[in-house]
C-alpha cells in the first residue's frame, strides 16, 4: 500500500463539495496529503444525494479518493454549530453550491472569519460569485458554449462541438486549488485568511488562451477548423493505412525535413509551400497531396519514421490503448489501490511529480460517515455526545 503524502500534511481540508469542480480541487490536496474531510449529509436529509454517480462506481472512486467522510446535516442548527466549531482548527474550506446556499446556511467567509480569521474558504461556482448569472445553475457543457470552446471545436459545417471531457468542470477545480496554494503562502505572511473564488466560465475562457487573446488583442473571431491547426499547417489529422494519425510540422526546418522524408524534397522549396503562411494559404491543396502518401503506411510506421526526422508526430488511442502505451505506464497513470468492495483498482494518477514530497493515492474513497465517530473525537465531542448527534440524524 503506497504511503501517504507528507507535502500538504499539516493541513486540514473541509470539503463541502459535490458533482466534479469542487471534488477535483480537493483531490488535489488530499493527494498531496492534506486531512481532507468530506462533508455529507445524513440519509435522508439531502434530495440531490448520488448526483456523483454510485458509491463504489469509478467517479466517486477516482474523485474522493485519500478522504475521510464525515456525514452531517449543516440545515439542522446543530449541524450548523458544529460545523463551525471544526472550522476553528482548520485551515481550508471547499464549496461549489450556487452563491446564494452558504449566505442561506449561513456559512459565507464572513461567518466562517469570525470564527477563525485564518480560514480560506474556496468558492467555486458556475458563473462568478456575483453578477446577472450569479445564481444560475452551472454545468461544464454550458460553460464550454459560453465561454468559447464549443465555438471553435468541430468541423465547420457539423457545426458546434463539446469537448469529450469535462474540461471546465476540471480546470476551475484546478484553478480552485492553485489559489488555496497562493492563499496559504500568502497566509504564511499576513497571518490571515482571505475567500478564493473560481468558476467553470471564468476557467474555460482561461482555458481558451490563444484563441481568447488572438481576439482581445488582433479583434479576430476565431472559427473551428476541425482538426486542423487554427493558423499552422500541416498539422492535423490524417488517416493511415490501419487508422489515424497527429501531424504535427511545426516549422518551416521540420516542413523540409518531412518533404526529405516522403521523397518530395522539392515541395520545401516550392512557392506554394515553402513557408508556412503559403502553405496555410494553400492548405485544402496540401492535404490533397498528402492524404494519399499517409495511407501507404501504418501509424506505427509512420510514427517511427517522423520520429527520426524529428517531425512531431502520435497515435490517436482510444483510452484502453492509453493505457496500453509504454511511455504511459512508465509515467505510472494508473495507481493500484486496494477498495474493500472491488479489490485491487486502478485510479488516475497526479500529473505533476514532486521529487522529494510526491503525491500518492493512498487509501480508497470513503462511505458516507465511514470516519464520522474519529472526525467528532478529534474535535473533542464524547461518545455519548456524538451517539445523541447520530440519534437526532445531525449527523
Amino acid at each position: 500500500m503506497p504511503e501517504k503524502s507528507i507535502a500538504l500534511g499539516s493541513l486540514k481540508v473541509l470539503d463541502l463539495t459535490r458533482v466534479r469542480a469542487g471534488p477535483s480541487c480537493c483531490r488535489v490536496l488530499a493527494d498531496f496529503g492534506a486531512d481532507v474531510i468530506k462533508i455529507e449529509a445524513p440519509a435522508g436529509a439531502d434530495p440531490s444525494a448520488g448526483v456523483s454517480g454510485a458509491r463504489h462506481g469509478y467517479d466517486m472512486l477516482n474523485l474522493h479518493r485519500n478522504k475521510r467522510s464525515l456525514t452531517l446535516n449543516l440545515k439542522d442548527p446543530d449541524g450548523r454549530a458544529l460545523f463551525l466549531r471544526m472550522v476553528e482548527t482548520a485551515d481550508v474550506v471547499v464549496e461549489n453550491f450556487r452563491p446564494d446556499v452558504k449566505d442561506r446556511l449561513g456559512l459565507a467567509y464572513d461567518d466562517l472569519a469570525k470564527v477563525n480569521p485564518r480560514i480560506i474558504l474556496a468558492s467555486i461556482s458556475g458563473f462568478g460569485q456575483d453578477g446577472p448569472y450569479a445564481r444560475r445553475a452551472g454545468f461544464d457543457q454550458i460553460a464550454q458554449g459560453m465561454g468559447g470552446l464549443m465555438g471553435v471545436t468541430g468541423n465547420p459545417e457539423e457545426g458546434p462541438m463539446r469537448a469529450g471531457a469535462a474540461v471546465a468542470d476540471s480546470s476551475s477545480g484546478l484553478y480552485a486549488a492553485i489559489g488555496i496554494l497562493v492563499a496559504l503562502q500568502e497566509r504564511a505572511v499576513s497571518g490571515q485568511g482571505q475567500w478564493v473564488q473560481s468558476s467553470l466560465l471564468e476557467a474555460q475562457i482561461a482555458l481558451m488562451d490563444f484563441q481568447a487573446a488572438r481576439y482581445l488583442v488582433e479583434g479576430e473571431v476565431p472559427q473551428s477548423s476541425g482538426n486542423d491547426h487554427p493558423y499552422v499547417t500541416p498539422m492535423g489529422v490524417v488517416a493511415t493505412q490501419d487508422g489515424y494519425l497527429n501531424l504535427g510540422v511545426g516549422s518551416d526546418a521540420q516542413w523540409r525535413a518531412f518533404c526529405g522524408l516522403i521523397g518530395k524534397p522539392e515541395w520545401g522549396e516550392d512557392v506554394k509551400f515553402a513557408t508556412n503562411p503559403v502553405r496555410f494559404e494553400h492548405r485544402p491543396e496540401l492535404w490533397d497531396l498528402l492524404r494519399p502518401i499517409f495511407a501507404e503506411r501504418s501509424t506505427t510506421e509512420w510514427v517511427k519514421a517522423l520520429e527520426e526526422v524529428g517531425v512531431p508526430a502520435g497515435p490517436i488511442y482510444m483510452m484502453d490503448e492509453v493505457f496500453a502505451d509504454p511511455q504511459v505506464q512508465h509515467l505510472g497513470m494508473a495507481a493500484a489501490i486496494d477498495h474493500p468492495v472491488r479489490g485491487e483498482t486502478k485510479l488516475v494518477a497526479q500529473p505533476v511529480k514532486l521529487s522529494r514530497t510526491p503525491a500518492s493515492i493512498y487509501v480508497s474513497a470513503p462511505d458516507a460517515g465511514e470516519h464520522s465517530d474519529a472526525i467528532l473525537a478529534e474535535a473533542g465531542l464524547s461518545a455519548r455526545e456524538i451517539a445523541d448527534l447520530r440519534a437526532r440524524n445531525v449527523i
